[in-house]
């Protein structure tokens, strides 16, 4: 049995249809292992109409053992469903945000943060049990500025795991080529660590529709190294729906293969400065 598989029961599904003994048991993790008092490092979830995705993501981090205390932070990206009523029945702690933007949900939450490192979640994404403390772990390594690391796709009826798997072998090729001289490239807002002190000097932005954990990234740069963590305890799981929407797998696989012959200098040439498309802005 993989990992995840446990929270699987409960993920794509409406609160109407979560058996209540899950429910309990994501209550029951929380309180045992959330600290809201001094705690080291903030896990911080970004939520907009996450009502069927939203409680695999916290019941997964809040079964997370971690030597170093963490607390759990939701922020409610102007929902329109039922996810703050699922907020509210789990009693995490909550804040919520109506300037729509992953910029702005994750701005509202560093701002609200109370530990030394801010980690970045999205609701759609399930973390292994060791990821707080890996995460966290590498970034109190001698000058790093921020920790980042790879996330798997959870298999649905279009892509089959043997599927998913070989398209992220060859993706993972690309994201440690990336690493080399473009670290920020390969940045995923779903698996992005920080210390909080250092994002707070310079701010997510909120003018932007995606691309805010990139530029994030970038900015931390100058601030010490951007960490590429390969550690299987580092690697998430997350939702499909992003390349169900890019056509299939093998089609998606050929067209970022074509962008990565043309765009050879990612590889070999660092950059201190992107172009933000006009498609991208508010």
């Amino acid at each position: 049995m993989r990992w995840y598989s446990k929270y699987l029961p409960v993920y794509g599904k409406d609160i109407s249809e979560v058996n209540s003994e899950n429910i309990k048991s994501v209550i029951q993790a929380l309180k045992q292992n959330v600290c809201y008092e001094s705690p080291e490092v903030s896990v911080v979830i970004i939520a907009h109409n996450e009502e069927k995705n939203l409680l695999a993501c916290l019941w997964s981090l809040a079964d997370n053992r971690s030597k170093y205390p963490f607390e759990i932070i939701v922020v409610n990206n102007g929902s329109t469903d039922k996810t703050q009523e699922l907020i509210d029945l789990i009693g995490v702690k909550s804040f919520y945000e109506e300037r729509l933007g992953a910029g702005s949900a994750r701005q509202c939450g560093l701002e609200r943060a109370q530990g030394h490192y801010y980690l970045c979640i999205d609701s759609d994404t399930i973390y292994p049990p060791s990821y707080v403390q890996t995460i966290t772990t590498a970034l109190k390594q001698k000058d790093t500025a921020a920790v980042y690391s790879l996330w798997n796709f959870i298999p649905d009826e279009k892509n089959s795991f043997l599927s998913l798997s070989i398209y992220q072998f060859f993706r993972d090729i690309h994201k440690l080529l990336q690493s080399i001289k473009r670290p920020e490239l390969g940045v995923g807002g779903a698996a992005f660590g920080f210390p909080t002190a250092y994002g707070r000097k310079i701010g997510f932005r909120t003018d932007i529709k995606r691309g805010e954990d990139g530029s994030m990234a970038l900015a931390l740069k100058e601030y010490g190294k951007l960490r590429f963590l390969i550690n299987k305890k580092a690697r998430v799981m997350t939702s499909s729906r992003t390349l169900s929407r890019e056509g299939t797998l093998l089609q998606i696989f050929f067209r970022r293969l074509g962008k990565s012959a043309k765009g050879i200098k990612e590889y070999t040439h660092t950059k201190s400065e992107y172009a933000d498309m006009d498609e991208n802005k508010f």
